[in-house]
């Protein structure tokens, strides 16, 4: 009887803990989505002042007026989000972990997909270069000089990639896999090396390891903790090795 009520006892604390961690969650989350207003609620402050709309073309304005409205509030959504997850060190580690809020890692990795899942949209919507760079070492990514991140990072604090290198649009690199049946969250790293070239919609799973200029065709498929050797090509599904013709013969 009495190992029932304990095990009652630490389903309540458990489920209770599960709860408070997400209110917090989302009260944190309000808070950075909230202040990123404060700029444009200013500035349209200000703009009213200086602007009465009192004639035709002061109302010809209103476009332009929302249309740096919305940049203003973009700018600073990326900027406080990625402030917040560096400012905290907010990162999780690799590992196999309990899908829910009160381990540790888990708890981490869901805040960070709740505050980076909206500016996740905004890279793939707006093309912002060296801005998408600056935010993902914010958030723990190593990236090299002189390379050129087009496509999605979805864990940037367990992804490096090295210097000279391009992932084409749609390309997505993945440092979990979540399985809903077991309950759990697996999390790894990826290393991609030095002039390396991964085409549009190619995939690169947790663990996968990319040598030096190693070249990824589009649309291939690196599965979980596979290596690409050093100077080859790779394409397909799975990813293996492409050899050239004058190799075949």
């Amino acid at each position: 009887m009495i190992s029932n009520y304990q095990k009652k006892a630490t389903d309540i604390n458990g489920s209770f803990g599960n709860i408070s961690r997400m209110i917090l969650i989302s009260l944190i989350a309000i808070f950075i989505y909230s202040i990123s207003f404060f700029p444009l609620l200013i500035g349209g402050f200000y703009v009213t002042l200086l602007i009465p709309f009192n004639q035709l073309w002061h109302f010809l304005l209103l476009p332009f007026l929302i249309y740096i409205g919305i940049l203003i509030t973009l700018f600073y959504t990326i900027l406080f989000s990625g402030l917040f997850i560096h400012l905290f060190i907010i990162k999780y580690e690799p590992g196999v972990y309990e899908y829910n809020y009160q381990n540790k890692n888990a708890f981490k990795w869901i805040l960070v997909c709740v505050l980076y899942m909206p500016i996740r949209k905004i890279f793939e919507t707006f093309l912002m270069g060296q801005m998408k760079n600056s935010y993902y070492r914010m958030l723990g990514m190593k990236i090299g000089e002189n390379t050129l991140v087009g496509g999605t990072i979805m864990d940037p604090c367990l992804t490096e990639i090295g210097n000279n290198c391009t992932m084409g649009l749609f390309a997505c690199i993945y440092g979990h896999i979540h399985d809903y049946e077991k309950g759990i969250i697996i999390l790894d790293r990826i290393k991609i090396g030095n002039n390396c070239v991964i085409g549009a919609g190619a995939f690169i799973m947790p663990g996968a390891v990319l040598e030096d200029n190693v070249k990824l065709a589009a649309g291939a498929v690196v599965t979980k903790g596979q290596v690409l050797k050093k100077g080859k090509v790779y394409g397909g599904i799975p990813a293996e090795e492409i050899k050239s013709k004058s190799k075949k013969k």
